[in-house]
């Protein structure tokens, strides 16, 4: 793995993390969504630079990403957005962790486990995603039981947003009706007002009036799900992929390539073979559909991704040669490959390709 690298730009993400701070009110906060190792970036020193610029805020799946985040910035609040068990609920009260409460019975057992303390804690309501959550328009009494735990003290209430599809703007706008009445009802039975989070990435960009206390970007901060001109903030990605060719040379046309002669060449070229493969996270769906920079210039991949080896048709006399840099996200000679490009030539979404990069390549923190 001596070849490949993932280097990380922090000085991008604290632009990306400015740019959004500026498009809203200053009553309104940024809680980071941070799970899956920061959306393959890495949990620890993203979520430590975005505390330094002052992000306050962060969301995970899990308490063991709950406690990582922890440790990279000890004075956030952090919220843990799948349901905690029982036996987690002293770690959360002893690192500070807010869990979600997705039922009456979650609730019960969350107030049990926390016997002799007082636990902090959001409602999560399903307004329309149908994963987790208490079912908005459900019973009052179990809003009443979440309330009525003893040992839980509800801080906010929060829900997920299923689509923002322009197309069919009803979608989301039922979603955050059903929102509105949900914290209205919540905090009528705990008479007073709750923190109170709606908008993912996309929420954000087409709909600031949605805002509420706080919002919840993951894309976006990554530089990702903003190429529409009217959306309201515009980010830059910050994480780059390289590796090196390890063997170049010449094979004529018609030349069978990969794992079942799956790509022939079409003339005389250059086969290039990257120190890369489906092993690492580049997936083997970008098969004679991906694209690589080398010296400037955008090169295909050929042939079926192997478990370790990628090969690129570089061309006919290209001048390459082993030790090249390759670039497979990131910039190169005034041309570029970001995540979005790669997802959609694998039939996926920048979302799978970030977080599919395997953690044993090395990671470089810049800036």
């Amino acid at each position: 793995m001596q070849s490949s690298k993932v280097t990380v730009h922090l000085n991008i993400l604290a632009e990306n993390i400015a740019a959004l701070r500026e498009k809203l009110s200053p009553d309104c906060q940024i809680m980071f969504v941070v799970k899956s190792d920061a959306y393959g970036h890495g949990i620890g020193p993203v979520a430590r630079r975005a505390a330094e610029v002052g992000v306050n805020w962060f969301a995970v799946a899990y308490l063991e990403e709950a406690l990582e985040v922890r440790e990279a910035a000890p004075e956030a609040e952090i919220l843990v957005l799948g349901p905690v068990s029982g036996e987690e609920i002293p770690g959360c009260i002893h690192h500070r962790i807010t869990p979600v409460i997705v039922g009456a019975d979650h609730a019960r057992e969350l107030s049990e486990a926390a016997a002799g303390h007082t636990l902090n804690a959001h409602i999560k309501v399903d307004t329309g995603m149908g994963r987790l959550g208490i079912v908005e328009g459900c019973a009052d009494d179990e809003l009443d039981t979440i309330f009525g735990q003893s040992n839980l003290h509800i801080t906010g209430i929060c829900s997920h947003l299923a689509a923002v599809d322009l197309k069919r703007p009803w979608l989301q706008e039922k979603q955050h009706e059903r929102f509105v009445n949900a914290y209205t009802r919540a905090e009528k039975i705990a008479g007073r007002r709750l923190l109170r989070h709606f908008c993912s990435s996309r929420g954000v960009q087409y709909y600031p009036e949605w805002d509420h206390d706080l919002v919840r970007p993951g894309i976006l901060l990554y530089g990702y799900g903003c190429t529409d001109p009217r959306m309201r903030v515009q980010t830059r990605p910050f994480l780059t992929m390289t590796s090196r060719l390890m063997q170049v040379k010449d094979v004529p046309e018609a030349y069978p390539i990969g794992y079942y002669s799956s790509y022939r060449t079409t003339r005389d070229t250059q086969i290039g073979v990257v120190g890369m493969g489906y092993a690492d996270g580049y997936l083997r769906a970008m098969s004679n559909r991906g694209e690589a920079l080398v010296k400037g210039q955008r090169t295909s991949v050929v042939g079926r991704i192997s478990m370790n080896w990628i090969t690129l048709d570089l061309g006919p006399d290209t001048g390459c040669k082993a030790g090249d840099e390759v670039v497979l996200i990131g910039e190169q000679g005034g041309e570029s490959i970001w995540a979005d490009r790669l997802g959609r030539q694998a039939g996926t979404i920048a979302y799978e390709i970030l977080t599919a990069i395997h953690p044993r390549i090395p990671r470089v923190y810049a800036g």
